[in-house]
């Protein structure tokens, strides 16, 4: 009998202790309540400084990379220009003499009989054409070497005319690389090169591929261009910020990062914790405790749900009660970013337990087992 009134004496001196303890947020952060309130007030405010679905622009505003429409357009302009390396086709009507002058190597357009004449830009960036010498065409339209070309001839010939063709392109190209099925070089010619344009030359996206992230790196500089932005509601950008009239230029490194490289972190008093990987750069609050089998109902306190995010080096820490029904809507609206963490706080009641436990190791099963024993 005295080791049972003990064993209570113990439970009651230990639970008005435990009672009031509760795990309290994280101290050197303020604690944002995720409210219905605070949600339409996110909606109302710039991209940048929303929790509603991510794109490169808010990208932009959490890491610092440049979003995609910060990207400078291509200074050769829309139209092709003639670099080292390009073979060219040149026909001069009524003086076949002249393009027969210097028979091509190798037959480029794959065709059988005798090949047409080829000429090929040395490193100089000039072209060697019979009567006109060494013409600078490195930098040029088609048209305007074409120009160039007959008024070179116009000394020697009474009102030539040219027809200049580019048989191979090789003087510009860019770079495909990370997630794709076939990666490197893809040659640009006088079709405009666009982002959508280079990823299906090769081989189109892996279903490992983070659509969210692609990354384009020009002059030293990294742009982050998000291609699932179109799909993810009307705070997506505009078309004109993405692939389809996005133009490369020479030399650019288009790069598809893995999904495994943007992930969220579920922990505490939830069922299963780990580490999920975001659809696309895009996961839900609801979705992320949904994937992690959800709160434990044995000892996760439903009011305290915390979001731990960094934004320019500085914590901020979200709070959901998610206690009330009404909660999983708000869940469901609250988007969660690469790297943030999912954190369930423990009960009072929980709490309570496991300090006992380390301090008096057996004595609660004990009083348990002593109150239950007939």
């Amino acid at each position: 009998m005295a080791k049972f009134l003990c064993a209570v004496l113990l439970l009651y001196l230990c639970g008005c202790a435990g009672t009031s303890h509760r795990a309290p947020a994280p101290a050197d952060a303020d604690v944002i309540a995720i409210t219905p309130q605070w949600l339409a007030e996110q909606r109302g405010q710039p991209a940048a400084a929303q929790t509603a679905p991510i794109t490169a622009a808010v990208e932009a505003a959490v890491d610092g990379t440049p979003a995609a429409a910060a990207l400078p357009p291509p200074v050769t302009g829309g139209a092709y220009r003639l670099g080292v390396g390009d073979v060219l086709a040149i026909t001069v009507w009524d003086h076949p003499e002249l393009t027969g002058a210097v028979p091509r190597q190798d037959n480029l357009d794959g065709q059988a009989g005798p090949p047409a004449a080829s000429f090929v830009i040395d490193q100089r960036g000039e072209l060697h054409f019979p009567f006109a010498g060494a013409v600078p065409l490195a930098g040029l339209t088609r048209d305007q070497a074409r120009d160039l070309l007959a008024q070179r001839l116009a000394r020697y010939f009474r009102a030539p005319r040219v027809t200049l063709n580019v048989q191979a392109y090789r003087s510009q190209r860019v770079y495909v690389d990370g997630e794709v099925k076939t990666p490197g070089p893809q040659a640009i010619n006088d079709i405009p090169m666009t982002v959508l344009e280079a990823l299906n030359r090769a081989g189109g996206l892996l279903p490992t591929a983070d659509q969210s992230r692609i990354v384009i790196e020009r002059g030293g500089q990294s742009y982050r261009l998000n291609l699932a932005a179109p799909r993810q509601g009307p705070s997506a950008l505009p078309l004109q910020q993405h692939s389809a009239t996005l133009l490369l230029a020479d030399g650019d490194v288009v790069r598809a990062p893995p999904r495994d490289e943007s992930k969220v972190f579920v922990g505490g008093e939830v069922l299963s914790p780990r580490a999920l990987t975001m659809h696309d750069g895009r996961l839900t609050l609801n979705e992320a405790l949904g994937e992690a089998g959800g709160l434990n109902p044995q000892s996760a306190d439903a009011g305290q749900v915390y979001v731990v995010r960094q934004a320019h080096g500085v914590p901020q820490v979200y709070r959901l009660d998610a206690r009330p029904a009404s909660a999983l809507a708000l869940a469901e609206q609250f988007e969660l970013r690469p790297r943030d963490v999912v954190y369930v706080a423990a009960s009072p009641l929980t709490n309570w337990h496991r300090a006992i436990s380390q301090l008096f190791p057996g004595e609660l099963s004990s009083a348990v087992g002593v109150t239950t024993r007939p």
